[in-house]
């Protein structure tokens, strides 16, 4: 059987680990998107490839603030800014939900207390939570910062996994002071499922003969990986429920290969195996600030994005083959440009190639932009692209040049180094 881990509100509960106090009270974490990426003074930044999810940042503060009230959520005017990451059970009974407005849970909430986000406690929590985990679980995949799939196959019987789940979230709570829900079935997508229905740090297993009656109410919303599109097509079909569904199987899969393989997921057909490590296969940094229209401004925002984005690829020690570039303006509107490049990865050259997809996917000039993203994927670790050997030599020097710059920025920081376009 296969097994999935799931901490328990976890960023509040990390919380409740330093404050004890903070037990059976409605609390919230919050987070704000780190604009001040963009002072010129010098930060304090670091990065993580380890841990990945919802609200989990590759670049974050090394040294969290330590504020963690209210306060460190207003900004210059005294505005209160900012979404939740995470509540608590307690806040949830007044309605309370993740992503909602720091400001909305307020008015529902008044009581609610607001901690800050603390990255480095959460990579500490997360990784010693995956050492215990694998010390009692011969395979064990961290899906995200605080999820984990295991593979019980031939280690525990089926009939003994009830309680072998039961002992272990007791073990974690005990040994690293986490609450855990965790369910088992025999694939992985419904052993998640499971998990759901277990929560708050509970256990539920189901076994074949148990699984039409757990699985068939189950509104589709309610599965991993049934987005909002898909539920509106399914929904104008008359499809409310797992059960419909699977009572539906021409018609979902006359939809092509994305709907056969959910409705395979979702009738306990199809399973992957668990992967250990996995390899990064993009990444990218994005930061949404408040309507912005003056374009020198907006140009040395995508230098300092670029640069904090050229020390992670060249850590992560891989070369990209796709480039992205995005842009959001007021008004709902979006721009966006790609290109591929097949070359040696340099910060110059990714810096420049940068400022040109910006100044090409920038249509709506009269606009102004609340947010800018860059993306790199296509590694050429798992692409079949050759890399160009035009200008090679050239290349090779400024390469060297490169690492001369990230080798200083990892030892004094990403901020050691600036263009000077930044200034």
């Amino acid at each position: 059987m296969k097994i999935h881990v799931d901490i328990d509100c976890f960023f509040v509960s990390a919380a409740r680990i330093i404050d004890p106090s903070l037990e059976h009270k409605a609390v919230a974490v919050g987070g704000r998107s780190d604009t001040k990426i963009f002072n010129k003074e010098a930060k304090n930044q670091t990065v993580n490839f380890e841990n990945s999810g919802s609200f989990v940042p590759t670049f974050y503060k090394a040294y969290e603030t330590k504020d963690d009230d209210l306060d460190a959520f207003k900004d210059e005017d005294g505005r209160v800014r900012g979404i939740l990451t995470t509540s608590s059970y307690e806040a949830r009974s007044f309605g309370v939900k993740t992503a909602m407005s720091i400001k909305e849970a307020l008015s529902l909430c008044p009581k609610l207390i607001i901690k800050a986000p603390n990255m480095t406690l959460y990579q500490k929590l997360s990784h010693e939570l995956h050492q215990f985990l694998q010390s009692k679980i011969p395979l064990i995949e961290q899906a995200s910062i605080d999820e984990f799939y295991g593979d019980l196959s031939g280690w525990v019987e089926d009939t003994d996994i009830e309680q072998f789940i039961d002992n272990l979230r007791h073990e974690i709570k005990k040994e690293i002071k986490l609450p855990v829900s965790i369910g088992a079935a025999h694939t992985r997508y419904i052993a998640k499922l499971a998990t759901t229905y277990a929560k708050p740090f509970g256990c539920k297993t189901i076994y074949a003969h148990e699984f039409d009656t757990f699985v068939n109410p189950i509104r589709v919303e309610n599965f991993a990986g049934i987005g909002r599109s898909m539920q509106e097509k399914l929904k104008s079909v008359q499809i409310h429920t797992l059960g419909d569904l699977r009572a539906r199987r021409g018609t979902v899969e006359s939809w092509g290969a994305y709907a056969c393989e959910l409705y395979k997921r979702v009738s306990g057909l199809s399973d992957a195996p668990i992967q250990t490590t996995q390899k990064r296969k993009s990444i990218g940094i994005s930061r949404t600030f408040d309507p912005l229209f003056e374009r020198n401004e907006l140009r040395r925002r995508i230098h300092v994005l670029a640069r904090h984005l050229s020390f992670a690829i060249l850590k992560l020690d891989v070369i990209p083959t796709v480039y992205h570039l995005s842009i959001h303006y007021e008004m709902r509107q979006k721009s966006h440009k790609n290109i591929s490049l097949c070359e040696i990865f340099t910060e110059k050259k990714f810096d420049s190639l940068c400022l040109a997809l910006f100044n090409e996917a920038d249509i709506h000039r009269r606009l102004k932009v609340i947010r800018l993203s860059i993306n790199c994927s296509s590694f050429t670790r798992d692409s079949k692209k050759e890399l160009s050997l035009i200008g090679f030599e050239d290349e090779q020097k400024m390469k060297k040049l490169t690492g001369y710059s990230q080798n200083l920025r990892e030892k004094y920081g990403i901020d050691t180094l600036k263009w000077g376009s930044e200034l």
